[in-house]
């Protein structure tokens, strides 16, 4: 008597943008269950994806055979379209751990708690509002914004220049999360020029932040570039934003999803920051980036080419049920995770985390809070345009549950 195997759909690796990233996720299934190391063709360019946790992990800390110089996107000109010197993003070792050592000592969990209280203060005014009112758009009130105040803080941007960062930060962040800096062009150009400006000043005069602290660096005895602290800006800009508002928005589709985990953490608010870990696992905000191979490499038996783009899918990895067990694509608050890479990992892990990861906690600890029974309507929210980063741009909020 013969058995005959299951055939493995046909699977093609599809870029999402829209509403189209609605549910990405049974075709990342698919890609770890039948196709782990999938190639596929785009714009008659041949590019790989990686969806299994063990790969996108080991690729992620293997910065040498997996380079991120030539850019995090799905184009094979990147740097040509980029009028920055490289951002940090788009560094390897050593000249990335050299200006990530100068950064990181601003972000400390020491110096990240230290903005605990202008954060908790916006979120309990913006959370506030919403109660008061009843309903809303969390998104436009609370989950864009935060975000925002929060990366203009560590750059030093004072409170009377922030409606024009946020203008410019809106706008550049759009363009990069579509891929086309070059479409900012207006809203980057006058964010370099902002920033060009706030060099000089912070030259005389100090302060304590993160454009102060490049400034005034002396790696191996020499300054920093200006392009350097400019393209250190761009990322905190474009890096900062975007993914912490599909965290947010992400976190509160899962509350609302299941709502027994929300009476949990209403009971239970010390599980909070555990449950920030789960929602960054299963919503991992930055759906992927991609990396340039510097060599022919060979994973699950297949051999991808050198200089080929190969996307590290880590919303894909972090649901892989071999690494998190059969109900990995299930929402438990009480989840012991080892490890995940929604901040990616290695070299490149994020370099804000513990700013992401507070900006969660304050936000879940005052909207449950306050609103303990709240709900959104993430089927009436609307998805943020851009291949990489599954974010809302707005969804429905309902303090006492009743749409």
């Amino acid at each position: 008597m013969s058995s005959t195997q299951p055939q493995a759909p046909s699977l093609v690796f599809e870029p999402r943008s829209g509403e189209t990233w609605r549910d990405p996720f049974p075709m990342y299934k698919a890609l770890r269950d039948h196709d782990p190391v999938h190639k596929f063709e785009l714009d008659l360019d041949e590019f790989w994806t990686l969806s299994r946790f063990n790969d996108v992990f080991a690729a992620a800390v293997d910065a040498k055979t997996f380079s991120s110089a030539q850019g995090l996107t799905l184009a094979y000109d990147d740097m040509d379209r980029l009028e920055l010197e490289s951002p940090i993003v788009m560094m390897d070792p050593p000249d990335h751990t050299d200006l990530r050592k100068l950064a990181i000592k601003r972000f400390t969990p020491k110096q990240v708690m230290a903005i605990e209280p202008l954060v908790r203060a916006f979120v309990v005014e913006r959370v506030e509002r919403l109660r008061e009112r009843g309903e809303g758009d969390v998104v436009i009130e609370l989950f864009k914004p935060l975000p925002s105040l929060v990366v203009g803080h560590f750059l030093g941007v004072p409170e009377a220049d922030r409606k024009l960062f946020d203008d410019w930060t809106d706008r550049t962040v759009a363009a990069a999360s579509v891929g086309d800096i070059a479409s900012g062009g207006d809203a980057i150009g006058e964010l370099v020029l902002y920033f060009s400006e706030m060099i000089e000043r912070v030259r005389k005069n100090p302060g304590d932040d993160m454009i102060s602290a490049l400034v005034h660096a002396r790696p191996h005895g020499g300054e920093v570039s200006l392009a350097r602290i400019l393209g250190f800006a761009f990322t905190m800009v474009t890096g900062g934003n975007d993914t912490a508002t599909g965290l947010l928005s992400g976190a509160a589709e899962l509350l609302t999803r299941n709502p027994d985990q929300q009476v949990l953490l209403a009971k239970e608010p010390r599980r909070i920051p555990n449950a920030v870990e789960e929602f960054l696992r299963l919503t991992s905000p930055a759906q992927g980036l991609a990396r340039m191979t510097t060599r022919d490499v060979t994973i699950e038996g297949k051999t991808i080419p050198k200089d080929r783009k190969v996307l590290l899918l880590y919303a894909a990895a972090n649901r892989d049920e071999r690494e998190f067990g059969p109900d990995a694509e299930e929402c438990d608050i009480s989840r012991k995770i080892r490890r995940h890479v929604a901040l990616s990992y290695g070299p490149h892990h994020c370099i804000g985390a513990a700013a992401v990861r507070l900006q969660a906690r304050v936000a879940l600890e005052e909207l449950i809070g306050r609103c303990p029974d709240f709900r959104v309507d993430f089927a009436a929210g609307a998805f943020a345009g851009g291949n990489y980063v599954r974010r809302y741009i707005s969804m429905p909020f309902s303090a006492t549950g009743a749409h």
